[in-house]
C-alpha cells in the first residue's frame, strides 16, 4: 500500500495540471471569445484559476504566505472585473 506523502504529492500533480488546463482553456476563450461578455467571463474565471494555482503552491511548499497572496489578489480581480464590466457597459469607471 502506498503511503500518504506520495498520495498527497500525486493529488498535487492532478490538481496542478487540472487547474493549468483551465487555465490555459479560459485563456482560448478570452482570445477567441466572440463577444465582450465572454471575455469578461474569460478573465474572471482566469482570476480564479491563478488565485486556486496560488493556494495549491502554497499547500505544496507548506507556507501560509501564499494563502495571503492569494486573498489580496482575489480582492484585486475582483474590483478589476467590476472595473471591466462597468467600462464595457458604460464606456466610462468613475462617474
Amino acid at each position: 500500500m502506498t503511503d500518504p506523502e506520495t498520495l498527497r504529492a500525486w493529488a498535487l500533480i492532478f490538481a496542478f495540471v487540472c487547474v493549468g488546463l483551465s487555465q490555459a482553456l479560459a485563456m482560448v476563450r478570452l482570445i477567441l471569445g466572440p463577444g465582450p461578455g465572454d471575455r469578461v467571463l474569460a478573465l474572471d474565471t482566469m482570476v480564479i484559476n491563478a488565485i486556486g494555482l496560488i493556494v495549491l503552491l502554497g499547500v505544496a511548499q507548506g507556507t501560509e504566505l501564499y494563502f495571503e497572496a492569494a486573498l489580496i489578489f482575489a480582492m484585486l480581480g475582483f474590483v478589476s472585473t467590476v472595473a471591466y464590466c462597468r467600462f464595457i457597459l458604460r464606456g466610462d469607471i468613475i462617474e
